[in-house]
Parts: structure tokens; sequence; C-alpha cells
């Protein structure tokens, strides 16, 4: 019988798998939260650093029209015609949307990114097919969702609301339009009430840019990404928070700062990480001329190593030279006695395993058909923002800034892992039996390890008070690891912790200088 590993976990691409992948309860703990009143609504939002684009004016958005015309009050009146007879289902989407649209929409890209984290089945003739963003829908549907393309999205989309909402609080404040509930004391509010300005619609500019950029992201979910768009912006105008054209010049704002995005992500060197039989050859062959044991796949067929020219894509926090700067020193090598040794401890760890330990390499496992280790610390970042009644803007800040750090993790940690081509341990002994499954690219450094030293750096310099829990849940992920068979402590965890440290520093430096504090 063929033995197929998929690169977290032991995983059959079952009904059962999809259902988890797919069942809308993946969004995680935040269903019936309350709606979100910021204790601060951060006016001066419209000055902060943007990420890419020139200046929050970059895009142009027309003078709104005054509220006295026949226009205006013509777009009240379809407010009270869809209050009068409103269903459940439209209370409900106000109560979903109004807890808050960036934190709405990172759940569903969670969503999508664990849909689509199955790594293909092999073809016939022992190869195995890739996802081709051209023919999105073939089998199997692009794209694969694995770490670092799921780590890419989640940057992608952070990055473009951030500035898309920069420009909208750039707007509001220019023209000050206020909310329609101010205009007309009869209508109904079903959202808490705020002195923000109304125009351009905060929530539109979000519906626009999350769905240009998911679209992209996710060509075979657009339907299904376009419903959910409409329903936040349909929210909005039953809810008495915006009126149609409030709506409409949000949505052209968001619209145009994502084209922004989409060209970059077309630049960024993503489309050519999965390099091809040629380079996958030479690396093999590099390691081996220098007298190291080379990482080879243990799934049956071989599979090609994941996106082994990932560590070339174009970063956020700093250009690709720093990727390099940022690449630690090599590991032991495969024939020292340091190397032995440390193959010693993690034979040891999985001959041993503890029921409190298989909870933590459970918890942190994040294989196929989840949001992967990037994802992980946006849902918990996610439940730690809401306790802190964020405004929107500072909601896509902050997640931003997060998303950033993982994508940077991501390109730093492929690069040092397919520059050392280093085995993993259950290469080096046989003997030793993971407690979850291989994955299928080099060992040094931790994946794991590189995206929670980040994630816990950024995050403890956001909410300081939990500085040391996010430092002691990065520990603990990269443990799982060493737990579960999969890494060498020293080497790769602890090493992968410290780096992912050095690109988390990146995102504070922004942070600081962002205009946001």
């Amino acid at each position: 019988m063929k033995r197929i590993i998929f690169y977290f976990v032991i995983v059959f691409a079952t009904a059962t798998m999809t259902n988890i992948a797919c069942n809308k309860d993946i969004e995680g703990r935040t269903d019936n939260i309350p709606a979100l009143a910021p204790s601060n609504i951060d006016l001066n939002a419209g000055t902060w650093k943007p990420v890419l684009l020139t200046s929050p004016s970059e895009f142009a958005v027309a003078a709104p029209g005054a509220i006295n015309t026949p226009d205006y009050i013509a777009q009240i009146n379809e407010i009270k015609s869809w209050q009068a007879n409103l269903t459940n289902d439209e209370k409900r989407i106000v109560q979903y949307w109004s807890a808050g649209a960036v934190l709405r929409w990172n759940e569903i890209l969670r969503e999508l990114v664990a849909k689509h984290n199955l790594p293909p089945y092999q073809n016939d003739d022992g190869t195995y097919p890739v996802p081709s963003a051209s023919n999105p829908l073939a089998y199997p549907q692009f794209p694969f969702a694995n770490p670092p393309y799921a780590a890419r999205a989640y940057a992608y989309v952070a990055a473009a609301q951030y500035d898309a909402l920069i420009a909208a609080w750039y707007y509001k404040t220019l023209y000050n339009r206020p909310a329609p509930y101010k205009v007309d004391s009869t209508l109904k509010v079903l959202i808490p009430k705020s002195d923000l300005p109304a125009y351009p619609s905060e929530d539109a500019v979000l519906a626009g840019v999350a769905a240009e950029m998911m679209k992209l992201l996710f060509p075979g979910d657009q339907e299904f990404i376009q419903q959910k768009a409409e329903e936040q912006k349909r929210a909005r105008i039953i809810a008495g928070a915006n009126v149609r054209s409030d709506i409409e010049a949000g949505e052209a704002l968001g619209k145009a700062v994502a084209q922004k995005f989409v060209a970059r992500a077309r630049g960024d060197r993503a489309g050519a990480a999965v390099g091809n039989a040629t380079l996958w050859k030479q690396l093999e062959d590099g390691c081996t001329e220098k007298g190291e044991i080379p990482w080879k796949s243990l799934e049956t067929p071989k599979r090609p190593p994941m996106l082994p020219l990932f560590g070339k894509v174009k970063p956020f926090l700093f250009d690709s030279l720093t990727v390099i700067t940022l690449r630690p020193g090599p590991p032991p090598s495969t024939s020292s006695e340091e190397m032995k040794a440390e193959v010693e401890a993690v034979y040891y760890q999985t001959s041993h395993p503890t029921r409190e330990k298989m909870r933590i390499i459970d918890f942190w496992a994040d294989g196929a058909g989840t949001y992967t280790p990037a994802g992980h610390w946006m849902s918990i970042a996610a439940e730690d923002f809401i306790r802190k009644n964020f405004s929107e803007v500072r909601w896509a800040r902050n997640m931003a800034l997060l998303a950033m750090a993982e994508m940077d993790a991501a390109i730093v940690c492929w690069d040092a892992k397919f520059a050392y081509f280093n085995p993993r341990p259950c290469q080096m002994n046989p003997n030793i039996k993971t407690l979850t499954g291989v994955p299928n690219f080099p060992s040094y450094i931790s994946g794991h390890s590189t995206f929670s030293g980040a994630a816990a750096t950024i995050l403890g310099y956001i909410i300081p008070e939990r500085a040391a829990a996010y430092d002691a849940m990065a520990e603990e992920a990269a443990k799982s690891r060493f737990y579960a068979g999969i890494h060498y402590e020293k080497s790769d965890c602890a090493v992968g912790l410290v780096v992912g440290k050095s690109v988390g520093d990146y995102a504070v430096k922004r942070a600081k200088s962002d205009g946001a504090e």
C-alpha cells in the first residue's frame, strides 16, 4: 500500500476533512461577540503611514452630495424601506458584520486557507500535479494554501485593508458628512452610534478591497467572496449606518487600493517559487558536494520540495538583501557529534510521549485543513484584539503588522531551509517515529518557531501586558515540533525562534514610525 504523508499531518482527503475545512464553525469563538464600539475612533488615522500608497489621497474620492438634497433624502428613505420589514436573516447579518469588518474578513480568509490547505494526491505515473492560477478550477484547485502561500495571502489582504482604511479616514475628515442617523433621528439604529463621519463607508471600503484581493488569491471562490461583500454592504444600509452613496464611494476606493496591491503581488516572484526538477536536483547535489547528507522527501512516491524559491519572494518589511543578512549560520554538520546528539534527543522525545506533550503537539500542529501556523497566530491575535476594543482602522493596522511579519518570516525561513537543505531527524534515524506527519521540505530552520517568534514579538509590542504570554506561546509552539519528532531542538527550534524575533523587530520598527502611536 502506498504511503501518503502530507506535510504536517498524515491525512486522507476524506469527506470528514473537507467538512472540517469548510465548516462555518472554523471561524472560531467570535460568532456572538458584541458590536464594535471602539473606545477611540482614531480620527487622525488619515495621517498614518500607508504600506504602498504614496499618500492617503493617491486615489481621489469626489465630494459627497449635501444632506439636504432630494437625492440624499431618497437614500435615507431607502434605509427606512429596508427597516420596515426586516427579516431574521437580515438582523443576523447586521449582528455578524457589526462585530467588526476587519475581524470578519480575517475569519473568512482563514476559512478559505483551511479549505485549500490540502496537498494534491499523486498522478498515476507517480508525479504530482501543481495548482495552476491560469486554470484554477482544474484538479488540484488553485491554490494549495500551504504555510508560505497562506502567510502571503494574510499579508496582502491585511496590508491592503490597512492602506484602504487610511485613505477612507483621510476623506472622512476632509468631507465630514455625518452618519444618516444623525441627519434623520427617526431612523432605527442597529449598530452602536459613532462620531466618525460616514462618507466614504469604512465597511464598503473593506468589502471592496478584501473582495478584490481574495478573488486574486482564491479565484475558485469568487462567488462566495462576492456574496460576503454584498452581504456586508447591505448590512450597513439596513443598520442605518450608511446611505447608498457612502457605500458606493467606499467600495470604489477599496477596489482602487486593491489594484495597487494586486500589481505588487503579480510581480513579487511568488509565481516562480515552485521551481523545477533541474533546481530540485541542484539543491540536492550542492548539499552532497559539501559533504553533507541532503534532505530528501520521505513520501511515497517522492514529492517535490515545497516552494524552494519562496525565499526569493519580495518581503514587505525590508528588502531582499536583508533576507540574506537574517539567514542564520549553518546547522551542525550531518556527520558531527553535535548532530548525533540532536538526533538522539529527538529519538528520546518521540519514544517517551506524555499526555501534556501530546496536547501541545496537537494544539500547534496546524496541518492540512487548518489555518496554517500564520493563521493560528491570526486567530490568537483576533481574540485579544476584540478585548482591546480597537477601531476598525487600528484593527487593520495591527493585523497588517502581524501579517506582514508572518509573510516575511516565511520568506526568511524558506531562504534558510533551501540554503542548507538539512535532513529531518527521522531521515537521520529511521527509528524515529514522528507523532504527527513529516513536512515535505528541509528541516533547518523550524517554520513554526520562526512564525511564532515573529508573531510573539509584534503582538507583545501591540499589547505589552500580554508580551510574556505571547513569548510563552512561541516557546511552546517551537517545543511542539521537537516533541513531535519533526525538528531538532537546538538548531531548528531555538534558532528559528531567534530568527523569527529578528523579523518581528522589523514590524515593531515600522509600528514605531507609522504615526499611529
